[in-house]
């Protein structure tokens, strides 16, 4: 029974429906009823129910109990079919609302605001609100129907604030959005910042310059002993240069580059951000540190105990060392690949934080009361920790695109320190890592004398190269790199020329895959562009007959250990047979997302996609799924690289396959 209220707070039963209209059900059998009444907005309505138990036909009946005709058991509603309107938004000045002919800047990146969220006016049954930023995953909610919130933007420039009403209607009906528009200003830039460009290597330089653009004193480093000088393997890619601390004479391991006075104040908050280039996994490696005289310090490093970047605060207390570290979320660091290590340390909250290729590894740490510096007099030290005085854990390999800055990061200006992203072009800084042209090759080996890397690509099964190509069988041919190139974790593209055989192709069944380059992991596949098959079609020929041509699409992904489902992107027409494609595969590792081009055109969207790290062989024409070899493909490569960073546009891609 359904009754509506009227005006003068008496009753009328609007519908009294019977169901089933005839017969019976059985016990726990759903019945639906359909309401034949129509009620208007903010009508106040009851309803009550009970059931009739029929045995031995329909002679004998037992009722369940009624709802009185006062309150007793009615379920009592409101119609509301109108969603919220747009809610009021306003802030306390920290940050204020851009209009036609103003914007003006307030905050900056890891400052927070108050924002204040009211009803649109004539609002009563407000419940909550929803709430995000352009730089969010998704929707934040609060409870309330004026409340208070903290929105803490990560990034400098024009953001959006997207907020929006909900009802107390069922689970809460999100309403209209208001779109609050603001400006976050620009955060103090590096205090200190490093490239490592100066000079050639063997040029008999020492010094690296300090070119950050920050008042204050600058702050160079100086190089110590034979074993640092410069590199031209770097990050920033073709003519940039890097520190270099590899030499292969023992006497030379351990060096090392310093500041001559302090670039960062440890009694403040600040942030570390660094390019590393790891050769040697057998000792503890550190990137960057600070020791003061106090024995308190931070230090940037690799872990050879837990396999892990960490980031350590130390200090000491009745003369013994304490530390507190923040660690990367997986074990293995991939040995030559470069990988964005970077560290905060939040004053305020006294938390610190540790980022690699941009994204931070877990929560923030938190220090407690132990451990404050008492002073803040020690130099930067790049290519060793300091420990009670003493120095050790030097690094082996190469350092690039050293900075530090004297307040907190946030997130998101971390990921775009690991971005390399040129203001002046909106391109990406990319480093080719591997090129491999078999034009006029022939054997079983393809060096790499492009890059500068020196890796050789090496073919077995029989393989031999053509002159033109690389012809692979898709029975056991293949051709391999000791790898990992990259680290699958942090922004990478892979390029490629290839050409299928259709005539093997055919003889496959549909739900076939075949790896055309990728990277595997211990036990399965890290990422890699595919075939994948979905069947044959006949084509008539030009005599008359009809030929099977294989039908699929090309991925650029990971094929889980089935064999058979993909999280990857894919092309949007079907693949060509006989004839060669440019494939592009690119993770950025900042959004967390893949994309694929044919040439340089984009297909599909950006798709996101869990990361991990690559270990051993990077194979063309097979694949590493579910702990064992195979996915063979019958195909030709050609032109085949490889690259430590993602572009930021299909116009960069161009240029980048282009060359």
């Amino acid at each position: 029974m359904v009754q509506k209220k009227n005006s003068d707070g008496s009753w009328t039963t609007a519908t009294e429906p019977v169901r089933p209209s005839s017969g019976f059900v059985t016990d726990n059998a759903k019945v639906q009823v359909t309401s034949p009444v129509t009620f208007a907005d903010g009508t106040l309505a009851r309803m009550a129910s009970w059931t009739r138990s029929y045995w031995s036909g329909d002679d004998h009946m037992i009722e369940s109990a009624h709802s009185s005709v006062t309150t007793k058991g009615w379920c009592y509603f409101k119609v509301d079919t109108t969603a919220p309107k747009a809610p009021t938004v306003t802030t306390d000045g920290t940050y204020s609302l851009c209009t036609a002919n103003a914007c003006a800047a307030g905050g900056g990146p890891g400052q927070g605001g108050n924002f204040y969220f009211k009803p649109a006016t004539g609002e009563t049954n407000i419940a909550g609100y929803e709430y995000r930023l352009p730089t969010w995953p998704g929707w934040h909610s609060v409870t309330g129907s004026a409340p208070t919130k903290l929105i803490t933007p990560e990034l400098p420039g024009t953001q959006t604030l997207q907020v929006r009403a909900k009802d107390n209607v069922g689970a809460g009906r999100p309403g209209a959005t208001t779109s609050f528009l603001f400006k976050v200003a620009e955060g103090e830039g590096a205090s200190g910042r490093w490239h490592f460009d100066d000079a050639a290597p063997g040029s008999g330089v020492t010094t690296a310059a300090d070119s950050a653009t920050t008042p204050g004193t600058r702050h160079p480093l100086t190089f110590h002993t034979a074993g640092a000088g410069f590199s031209s393997l770097a990050r920033r890619g073709d003519q940039d240069r890097s520190f270099w601390l590899d030499s292969t004479v023992a006497a030379n391991q351990t060096a090392w580059a310093d500041t001559a006075a302090p670039a960062v104040n440890t009694q403040a908050s600040f942030s570390v951000s660094t390019w590393a280039y790891l050769t040697d996994d057998t000792d503890y490696r550190c990137i960057a540190s600070q020791q003061n005289s106090d024995n308190t310090g931070w230090s940037l490093y690799y872990s050879s105990g837990i396999q892990r970047w960490v980031f350590l605060w130390s200090w000491y207390e009745n003369g013994v060392r304490k530390y507190l570290g923040a660690n990367a979320s997986a074990q293995g660091v991939p040995l030559k690949t470069w990988t964005h290590v970077g560290g905060v340390y939040n004053a305020t909250d006294r938390t610190i934080t540790l980022y690699v290729n941009g994204r931070p590894q877990g929560a923030p740490v938190a220090l407690g009361t132990s451990g404050r510096p008492a002073t803040s007099d020690g130099a930067l030290q790049i290519g060793r920790a300091g420990f009670s005085g003493g120095f050790d854990n030097y690094w082996r390999g190469r350092v690039d695109e050293v900075a530090v800055f004297q307040r907190a990061l946030s997130d998101g200006e971390m990921a775009q320190e690991a971005g390399l992203i040129d203001p002046d072009t909106g391109s990406t800084a990319v480093e080719l890592v591997g090129a491999w042209n078999p034009d006029g090759a022939t054997g079983g080996t393809l060096a790499d004398t492009v890059s500068g890397y020196g890796r050789t690509l090496t073919l077995t099964g029989g393989a031999t190269l053509d002159g033109e190509t690389v012809p692979l069988d898709g029975v056991d041919d293949t051709a391999t790199v000791p790898g990992p190139l990259v680290d699958g974790t942090g922004s990478f593209t892979v390029s490629t020329e290839v050409e299928l055989d259709g005539a093997a192709l055919a003889a496959k069944s549909a739900g076939y895959s075949g790896q055309v380059v990728g990277q595997r992991t211990a036990d399965g596949s890290a990422w890699g562009l595919w075939f994948n098959q979905t069947g044959t079609e006949q084509v008539p020929q030009d005599d008359g007959t009809l030929k099977d041509v294989p039908v699929g699409y090309w991925r650029f992904g990971r094929l889980a250990a089935d064999g058979r489902t993909y999280t990857a992107v894919s092309s949007e027409s079907t693949a060509l047979t006989d004839e060669r494609v440019r494939l592009t595969g690119a993770y950025n590792a900042q959004d967390g997302t893949i994309s694929l081009y044919l040439d340089a055109t984009p297909n599909d969207v950006p798709t996101a996609f869990t990361a991990v790290a690559g270990t051993g062989d990077f194979s063309a024409g097979r694949a590493y799924v579910n702990k064992a070899w195979g996915d063979y493909l019958p195909e030709k490569i050609s032109d085949l690289r490889i690259w430590a960073g993602a572009p930021a546009n299909d116009m960069q891609v161009e240029n980048m396959i282009g060359g």
